[in-house]
């Protein structure tokens, strides 16, 4: 056997993120062969970018390399591929994008990541946007997440009137802006964070565009280290002996 099939099963397991891996195992595991035509119909029918390119060459190394193994020891092959990738990254961050997506990066995308980290709230939430307009869905993730019982802190550009987007979720949430427009500095940040364990932060504002449309990058952190320490000088701006936010 040569090293590309090695190869291409390493390249998906770095691209994809966990849930996606899994479901290619399960595919795989169905696979007798390369031939398996259930396993082309699925891998044909990918949409993500290049990503049923990836599949095809797989598959077609599977075919020329390795064609007596069945599909399950692929899938044996990806998961330890995963596993190593789990102990060395220590899943702490996941990228994701907006707009277009390409074959370096696990399709996550803005829009369904922000959504997530709202609903993955049981506490507080904590979120930072220069700008923020046209975002129906995350204002309702926003007010079910009140209705929970989430305590809920917009930290807002005060000169782009980000906090009309929020009207009409009223008490239930605290907006903050900067306590002297007149300096030489803005809320630029983007970031939402849930409790102390989850964050999103990025190129990304709250608007529809940015998170879907625009061309956005952003990462996820995961674990109360770097989180714990990024909520704590969120809040620390607020402080009124900070003097820096003020609430609306």
């Amino acid at each position: 056997m040569s090293d590309r099939l090695p190869l291409l099963l390493a390249a998906l397991g770095k691209r994809l993120p966990s849930e996606r891996i899994t479901t290619l195992q399960q595919q795989l595991r169905q696979a007798d062969d390369p031939a398996d035509e259930g396993f082309h119909r699925w891998a044909t029918a990918q949409q993500a970018a290049g990503l049923a390119f990836q599949l095809t060459e797989m598959r077609i190394a599977w075919q020329q390399e390795a064609p007596g193994l069945p599909g399950s020891a692929l899938a044996l092959s990806l998961g330890a591929v995963a596993a190593s990738r789990k102990d060395t990254e220590g899943e702490a961050t996941e990228l994701v994008v907006s707009g277009p997506t390409s074959p370096a990066l696990p399709v996550r995308l803005t829009s369904s990541v922000a959504v997530d980290v709202i609903r993955s709230a049981q506490e507080a939430l904590v979120i930072a946007s220069f700008a923020a307009f046209g975002i129906h869905e995350i204002v309702a993730e926003l007010r079910a997440a009140a209705a929970r019982g989430v305590h809920i802190d917009l930290l807002l550009e005060e000169s782009t009137s980000a906090a009309r987007a929020f009207g009409s979720l009223g008490s239930r949430v605290r907006v903050w802006h900067p306590t002297d427009p007149s300096a030489r500095r803005s809320l630029h940040a983007k970031v939402v964070a849930a409790d102390r364990h989850t964050a999103l932060l990025g190129s990304a504002n709250l608007t529809g565009r940015a998170l879907r449309d625009n061309i956005e990058v952003g990462v996820i952190l995961h674990g109360s280290g770097a989180v714990g320490r990024l909520v704590d000088h969120l809040r620390w701006l607020t402080h009124p002996e900070a003097g820096l936010l003020r609430a609306r």
